[in-house]
């Protein structure tokens, strides 16, 4: 199923003269929610309201501002101005409220996505060369984001980032999968950027992959990190594998491409690509959104997530 998409017109947002993503900054992203050009607004509202069967949109056109060598991992100086990021959680603004993951990236609420050498060929966004498998967002965690917003700053023609939704996969699973599916049988790892010193993380509580109502279901699943508790649960997840290969479609990327994903009703991967670590390679820029911040005041400092596994 094709993914909607806007070309949006040129336009500028007022960036902040600010250094850092501080409150003031993402304060002003919120303010910023009535800059967007209308189409755009309008886009957001209506996918926030109704993210339709693909589960995602695409903007095109996105502002990124002067883009330099991408940086040869997430956290290096890159030297870059912050339009791209302001952009980025302005939009997240408009569709929630931007967090970060306190194991992840440090926390930031704009993660620099690209290829780093002692990365690649492990299950992380910043590797390169194998398949990333089919993942809802920190399916693990109590307190995953409602949306995945994906910024590319500099794309790669060979780099396909990969998507289904659960409305394309229903139709391919037979109604005794699912009601075994719905059950809480089901059980995840935590990623392994949320683990220290290389553990392997234990698994989860048993949770259903499978959620929602018949009309509007959302789905939980991990391909690398989930586990049926039994054999009937194993067979079952081992369908929906299937199906979601079957009914996958895919998107590449380009500079100024703003995705837009329903973490609770897609699940998504990417191709493998060739990095050549020679600050050409590919650069994305990510944000994860909740729908509201109360539900994880305990576990949370400011924006920052800090649920430990």
């Amino acid at each position: 199923m094709a993914i909607p998409e806007l070309e949006t017109r040129p336009f500028r947002l007022p960036v902040p003269a600010t250094t850092g993503l501080d409150r003031a900054f993402v304060r002003a992203a919120g303010h910023a929610t009535r800059d967007l050009p209308a189409a755009v607004h309008d886009a957001l509202v209506d996918f926030a309201d109704e993210p339709g069967p693909a589960g995602a949109l695409l903007l095109r056109g996105m502002p990124v501002g002067t883009v330099p060598a991408t940086p040869p991992r997430p956290a290096a100086p890159s030297g870059k101005d912050q339009e791209s990021e302001f952009a980025l959680l302005t939009v997240a603004r408009r569709l929630g409220e931007p967090i970060g993951y306190a194991q992840e990236h440090g926390g930031d609420l704009v993660q620099n996505i690209v290829p780093a050498r002692d990365d690649d060929g492990r299950q992380l966004s910043t590797s390169s060369s194998v398949t990333l498998e089919w993942h809802t967002e920190t399916a693990f965690h109590p307190h995953k984001p409602r949306y995945l917003l994906l910024l590319c700053l500099r794309g790669d023609p060979n780099a396909r980032t990969m998507l289904c939704s659960m409305a394309n996969v229903l139709p391919r699973l037979d109604d005794a999968t699912i009601a075994v599916l719905r059950e809480r049988r089901f059980r995840t790892r935590p990623d392994a950027s949320f683990l220290d010193d290389g553990r392997r993380g234990e698994l989860g509580p048993p949770m259903a992959v499978i959620a929602g109502t018949d009309d509007d279901p959302t789905f939980t699943f991990d391909e690398d990190l989930m586990v049926g508790t039994d054999p009937e649960a194993a067979a079952a997840l081992a369908q929906l594998t299937r199906a979601v290969h079957e009914a996958a479609t895919a998107v590449v990327l380009e500079a100024g491409d703003l995705l837009v994903v329903d973490n609770h009703r897609v699940v998504h991967g990417r191709s493998p690509f060739n990095a050549r670590f020679d600050g050409s390679d590919r650069w994305l820029q990510r944000a994860f959104v909740v729908a509201e911040l109360d539900s994880s005041a305990t576990e949370r400092d400011g924006r920052i997530v800090t649920t430990r596994f």
